[in-house]
């Protein structure tokens, strides 16, 4: 079992939560792909990087803490308070933009008109704040108050990321390639759809890092 984390692992954790933050004003982040690094995205990574950076040295950021603090799945453990704001957020970072790009996507099919700037700028904090009142009242995988069921939710939480990181990735590359017309939102979408269902099928047997079975009382090492 692993009693203590390396200096390398805790590092490598750090840029998993400067993107998770950088991305919660949505807006600003649609500006960053839309337009490009603005000044205002600078500004706010500047911040990003100095609360991030000051709570992983202090060993506040999941991964980041000198010792495993899960040692076994399935341990009833309190769950700290940094570990549940800081997968609210993930989770905020997962669910937000599949969520309204995906919407976006269905109304050009629909319409033949492109409108994500304003659902971005109406429609993103209403549900980013719905997101982490659920994430407040535990009520999203690895965000309760205990640990106990750390070994299903976890399938769930990196099934998630994996699927909607492949389709947005795939999604962006799409929309740089494919011209604004009604026949190619529609190839968009069923390209978007088809990634997280395929990505969510992987994760659901198993086939994806940290997202296979896991037995209760099975230590992290075999993680």
């Amino acid at each position: 079992m692993r009693e203590r984390n390396t200096r390398i692992y805790r590092l490598a954790h750090w840029p998993i939560w400067i993107w998770v933050f950088f991305l919660a004003p949505g807006p600003l982040t649609f500006k960053l792909f839309a337009h490009g690094f603005g000044s205002g995205n600078l500004a706010w990574l500047g911040l990003v990087l100095i609360g991030t950076g000051i709570a992983a040295v202090r060993g506040k950021l999941p991964g980041s803490e000198p010792r495993p603090y899960i040692l076994r799945f399935d341990e009833d453990k309190p769950n700290p308070l940094y570990r549940r704001v800081c997968y609210t957020f993930a989770w905020n970072a997962v669910l937000s933009f599949a969520l309204l790009n995906m919407a976006g996507l269905v109304i050009a099919t629909s319409t033949g008109v492109w409108t994500l700037k304003p659902i971005y700028n109406y429609a993103y904090f209403p549900l980013c704040l719905l997101i982490l009142l659920l994430g407040a009242v535990g009520r999203l995988p690895r965000v309760g108050r205990s640990t106990r069921g750390e070994g299903t939710e976890r399938r769930y939480f990196y099934g998630s990321v994996w699927a909607v990181t492949v389709a947005q990735t795939l999604l962006l590359l799409l929309w740089k390639l494919l011209p604004e017309t009604r026949a190619m939102s529609l190839v968009k979408l069923l390209a978007f759809v088809a990634a997280l269902l395929l990505m969510g099928v992987l994760a659901y047997e198993g086939k994806l890092p940290r997202t296979r079975p896991i037995l209760p009382g099975e230590s992290m090492v075999a993680d």
